[in-house]
């Protein structure tokens, strides 16, 4: 193998740490995000830790500027070995509040980059036996309330996922699906919901988690080089997981009641 990677969303956050992480290891590295000023400072740190590479923008709602990169890896690198697929936004806000323009930007970003960036990049991974690791969310296993288009487009990239590891199996292509918890990170920079109130719920989740980007980007590393096919990097979430393939209904209950604390909350936050 040797050892090349593209990162979407590496200008930031955990897109960020995982190029420091494999860069620590000597990869090269082909970053990318629509923001050139954090690329430039993630590429800048890739060197310091012991990596090489490049970047490019590029958004993943546009196919062309995938294909483009592609194209960049293939001139640049000779080919690709990894593709992280972690470019993503946050929303949030109960269903009856969400527009079907938030629908759409979170699917178009959140689901669609990702089979986006799956498709741009498969012929290269075809011919190098290459891997790919999705960043999906444990909303996609949770469905937690007043987030149904987060989880919806985050499930999809679980069953994307899914779906590639046993077609591409033949043609011995990898593939992973990270499902990070809440966490210390920039997310909430893209946020979009129709509450105020809720964005300020979701950033006191991030800024309580005990856990860093930093600290997923290596649990990433571990369950790769395992040759896990789910990733669950938080002790909780993993403990929900397996509480929810036991009991379904004991979660959906605790998720229900969470809705009603929610609303209430709101309630006294707009009084």
């Amino acid at each position: 193998m040797q050892n090349r990677m593209m990162i979407t969303g590496a200008g930031s956050g955990l897109g960020r740490e995982i190029a420091l992480r494999w860069a620590r290891e000597g990869w090269q590295l082909a970053l990318s995000d629509i923001g050139e000023a954090g690329l430039q400072q993630t590429l800048t740190l890739v060197r310091e830790a012991g990596g090489e590479g490049f970047v490019q923008r590029c958004d993943v709602r546009d196919y062309s500027q995938l294909t483009a990169l592609a194209q960049a890896c293939e001139e640049k690198l000779g080919g690709i070995d990894v593709i992280v697929n972690n470019a993503g936004v946050a929303s949030g806000g109960f269903f009856a509040e969400l527009s079907l323009e938030d629908w759409d930007w979170q699917i178009a970003i959140n689901l669609m980059g990702v089979v986006k960036g799956c498709k741009a990049f498969l012929p290269l991974l075809e011919r190098s036996k290459g891997r790919i690791i999705n960043i999906a969310s444990m909303a996609a296993l949770m469905q937690g309330p007043a987030m149904s288009n987060y989880n919806v487009a985050k499930a999809g990239v679980v069953a994307l996922s899914e779906s590639l590891l046993v077609e591409l199996r033949q043609q011995q292509v990898a593939v992973h699906v990270v499902c990070p918890s809440f966490f210390q990170t920039n997310l909430l920079d893209s946020f979009r919901g129709p509450t105020p109130a809720m964005k300020a719920q979701v950033g006191k989740l991030l800024e309580s988690s005990p856990i860093s980007a930093s600290d997923i980007a290596g649990y990433i590393y571990e369950g790769v080089a395992r040759g896990d096919f789910m990733i669950l990097p938080h002790e909780q979430g993993r403990l929900a997981w397996q509480l929810k393939q036991r009991d379904p209904q004991a979660l959906y209950d605790e998720m229900a009641e969470m809705a009603v604390r929610m609303r209430a909350k709101g309630r006294q936050t707009q009084a």
